[in-house]
């Protein structure tokens, strides 16, 4: 028996409607704003919500001054597209690419993500 259900992921940054916007978009989730918090959820039932820190410092990736503590993967069909895409919304293409079969790239509020192929 599990002690718990699908855990939330709440991910830490200066703006969250901005985030929310950008993830919502990315996933073409639903996205749900308040002041100081914003959701997005999928039809499917999954969430994943972004908070505001005051004084929010985004990790520095790939090196550890300030570990990025975690990242989102998400799958794509076609790498270029989905670069193109993600920029477009507001990403910025990290410089240090260490794979072929994924791209790293920086949300809005600096955490790395990747979009991957299988």
């Amino acid at each position: 028996m599990a002690i718990a259900r699908f855990p939330g992921l709440v991910i830490d940054c200066p703006d969250p409607a901005e985030l929310a916007r950008f993830y919502g978009t990315m996933l073409d989730w639903k996205v749900e704003i308040s002041d100081d918090w914003a959701d997005i959820k999928a039809e499917y039932g999954h969430t994943i919500s972004f908070q505001q820190v005051e004084g929010f410092s985004p990790p520095v990736w790939p090196g550890q001054e300030r570990p990025q503590q975690m990242h989102l993967d998400v799958i794509v069909d076609d790498l270029d597209a989905g670069e193109a895409a993600v920029l477009a919304l507001g990403a910025t293409k990290h410089e240090h690419q260490p794979g072929t079969t994924f791209r790293v790239f920086l949300d809005p509020a600096g955490h790395p993500f990747c979009l991957c192929v299988e």
